[in-house]
């Protein structure tokens, strides 16, 4: 799901609960809205994310 600043759903796709979150991840990463950061999981660092991220202009916050 991806949600605003404020956590109010904006895009949702839904899958079995057995498949892999990058089906979902890959499904929405096109319709992301026009964002400068993206909050998200460490378990969403998979290259082609990052990718596709940095290339929509989204800063990739890091952590000391």
């Amino acid at each position: 799901m991806v949600t605003g600043a404020v956590g109010r759903p904006i895009r949702m796709f839904l899958s079995a609960g057995q498949t892999s979150d990058y089906i979902s991840a890959r499904a929405l990463v096109s319709s992301l809205p026009i964002v400068r950061h993206l909050l998200a999981d460490r378990g969403y660092d998979a290259d082609w994310f990052l990718k596709a991220l940095v290339d929509m202009g989204i800063t990739r916050a890091t952590r000391s």
